[in-house]
């Protein structure tokens, strides 16, 4: 939970996650008592203009204030803590307790009192980059939206001018700890694993697309943005810059642009227009970082290398070169159609033109036939009872088996990506 990262292009490096003292609440704050709110929200909820969002006078922050502390106890179905609750938590915000940080301030590891249960809070800094409204937003949205893949809103704090979020504890921090943060004592992710967590982030995105009504566009999807349980399961964070997608005859939204560089979708940087597919996007360039082990934009590398969809782009239009974007770190260790595969679906998702890029639901579908496979330690997957017949076969007869098996797996891949364009000519053509 090393890293909640900051909103808009300047943001700072997020620092490695520490390993710290397990921290458990002062004994003398036990009188300090949760308080809880289960008013559910309107539907769909308002939520501040961003096109308003200006620099705020001392008498408009005290007017902020009051505004979500009103919010927060009419419509927010989340648990309030007062400051003095999370400073016991911290204990008293101690660097033993810190998980990293960067522009909104810093994230702590915590045990809250009630129940003891562990807990990421995350204190935005006053004169940091995310601001009163991020804040609502993202109350209001982890409060309304509730799925396997997004972090879990346990509550917040909006004290005075202390503004802090309390989310469940991902005890592994970010994907970018393991994919792009590693050290020379770390074990890289495998090749399954790191399809776990694409076919696990794309799934998040599928609720908020296809599930939350209206649609939710996330906008703020990166590395450091997925965190992981101890099992590699991904889950989403950072909600303050997701946005109410477009509904009925809309086909996009305008929105100031917002984002981090390197992950935002082209057309979105360059007219401000934001759709779903503006998300798919995104995605394409966190499924090339688990595919090459490369940062979006990494200014350490040679020039041409510095932007990971601009040097990679070459390579997608020449399938024989596709083992060249494997991350070297794999060894070797993967299979080279769940590879090619891999990279096709990026390419799809990473399209100059926003509308032929697949829905995310194609992806998620294409996604599920590549993240099956050998475990971790080394073992595999149960395979299914053979047939008594299969006893007399011979190595050719296995093994012509195992081609059949990893071609029907493949025509199902080009079949989802093959539906999915269909159904998107067709609906054109019902609207046209």
């Amino acid at each position: 939970m090393s890293c909640f990262p900051c909103f808009g292009s300047s943001e700072k490096k997020a620092a490695k996650r520490k390993t710290s003292p397990q921290c458990s609440p002062q004994n003398d704050d036990k009188e300090v008592r949760h308080h809880a709110t289960a008013v559910p929200l309107p539907q769909p909820p308002v939520y501040v203009s961003e096109e308003n969002n200006r620099s705020k006078t001392q008498n408009e922050t005290k007017q902020q204030n009051e505004a979500t502390n009103k919010e927060g106890n009419g419509n927010i179905a989340a648990q309030t803590f007062t400051f003095r609750e999370l400073a016991t938590a911290t204990k008293n915000f101690r660097q033993e307790c810190l998980l990293g940080e960067g522009g909104f301030g810093r994230v702590y590891k915590g045990r809250l009192e009630n129940g003891g249960q562990l807990a990421a809070i995350k204190q935005l800094d006053r004169n940091g980059l995310q601001g009163n409204k991020e804040f609502l937003v993202e109350v209001l949205m982890l409060s309304l939206l509730h799925h396997q893949n997004l972090v879990n809103l346990i509550g917040y704090c909006a004290d005075g001018d202390q503004r802090l979020l309390v989310y469940e504890y991902m005890p592994r921090g970010s994907l970018e700890d393991h994919l792009l943060d590693i050290g020379s004592d770390q074990k890289p992710l495998g090749w399954f694993t790191r399809m776990k967590i694409a076919t696990g982030a794309a799934k998040g995105l599928e609720y908020l697309h296809d599930k939350a009504n209206p649609p939710v566009i996330y906008r703020d999807l990166k590395s450091s943005n997925i965190l992981l349980d101890d099992e590699f399961n991904p889950k989403l964070s950072d909600f303050g810059l997701a946005k109410l997608g477009p509904v009925g005859e809309k086909q996009h939204v305008s929105s100031r642009v917002m984002g981090t560089y390197g992950y935002c979708a082209p057309e979105y940087v360059r007219t401000g227009q934001l759709t779903v597919k503006s998300d798919v996007y995104s995605f394409g360039v966190v499924l090339l970082e688990l595919i090459t082990g490369r940062r979006a934009i990494d200014t350490t590398k040679p020039t041409q290398e510095q932007n990971l969809v601009s040097w990679a782009h070459p390579m997608f239009k020449e399938p024989k070169r596709y083992p060249e974007l494997a991350d070297p770190l794999l060894e070797g260790d993967f299979p080279v159609r769940g590879l090619n595969q891999a990279v096709a679906v990026a390419a799809m998702c990473l399209q100059e033109e926003a509308q032929v890029r697949p829905l995310i639901s194609d992806v998620v579908t294409a996604l599920s036939f590549l993240s099956v496979g050998p475990i971790e330690d080394g073992s595999s997957i149960p395979a299914p009872l053979p047939h008594p017949e299969d006893d007399d076969d011979d190595d050719d007869d296995k093994e012509r088996r195992d081609e059949e098996s990893s071609e029907e797996r493949q025509r199902a891949v080009a079949e989802a990506i093959e539906w999915g364009a269909n159904t998107r000519e067709e609906n054109k053509r019902s609207h046209g």
